[in-house]
């Protein structure tokens, strides 16, 4: 397996491949996969005037929503230049300042420290190779009082896959950390499997007060079956979430 730097270069020359096919797609107010949405749970709270950070901002259309919703600045930070540059031509008629940098997350390519009101990352955190160390800068970025959300796959997803003789199985051990090439990407990233109780120990270690953390599931309202063996399915979400969000704060 390569080192970390190895894995950064390896994961952002794959997301300048693939970077189109995922343009607007898991963006607020959507939270992930069959998860419930930010109209239902308002985590973030009031954005109106609030200065805001999205960490993997992709494409901006997270962005764009709090742009929408009367933020005051849009920052966001990515390690892609595809999606930074998408996300500049999204935002170009938003009437607040924005400021977008393509870095990886684990760097500080010129963020301000406690400045933020609001910082949030949906579906991104995940592919950070230093935890510990983008959430202490995170936490440098934030203001006290201020408000961490974000999302990501449920740990225990891609430990159960289909098997069609027998139904779901566990075939992963949930317990083993560490870098792991990724199926749904046919082996072309690295992402590291973490334990939930790791992303809460790590928050907490760096400073921050947990306000929630939510694993439950949104279904479709008509539970329209999907194949059993994609991804992200209803039948699978039935028996282990899809998507994991965590509310936290800088006190």
């Amino acid at each position: 397996m390569k080192d970390t730097r190895g894995i950064l270069e390896l994961n952002k020359n794959s997301w300048e491949k693939a970077a189109e096919r995922f343009f607007g797609r898991t963006a607020l107010p959507e939270y992930g996969p069959l998860a419930p949405t930010e109209n239902e749970l308002q985590l973030l709270g009031n954005i109106y005037e609030q200065k805001v950070l999205d960490i993997g901002c992709g494409s901006g259309h997270s962005l764009q929503y709090m742009g929408d919703s009367g933020a005051k600045e849009l920052w966001g930070i990515d390690f892609t230049k595809k999606q930074i540059e998408t996300a500049k031509i999204l935002l170009q008629h938003q009437k607040v300042d924005v400021q977008l940098f393509e870095s990886p997350m684990e760097q500080n390519p010129g963020i301000p420290d406690n400045y933020f009101d609001i910082i949030y990352s949906i579906y991104a955190l995940g592919w950070t190779v230093n935890l510990k160390q983008t959430l202490e800068n995170i936490y440098r970025y934030l203001k006290r009082g201020g408000t961490f959300v974000f999302s990501w796959e449920h740990p225990m997803h891609d430990r159960i896959f289909y098997n069609e003789e027998v139904g779901y199985i566990l075939n992963k051990s949930y317990n083993i950390e560490g870098p792991e090439l990724n199926e749904a990407w046919h082996q072309e990233v690295v992402i590291y499997h973490r334990k939930l109780s790791t992303y809460i120990n790590t928050l907490i270690e760096t400073g921050f007060t947990i306000e929630k953390v939510i694993d439950d599931v949104a279904l479709p309202n008509d539970h329209t079956p999907t194949q059993p063996n994609k991804w992200y399915s209803t039948e699978k979400a039935q028996l282990i979430p899809a998507t994991f969000i965590i509310k936290a704060s800088k006190k």
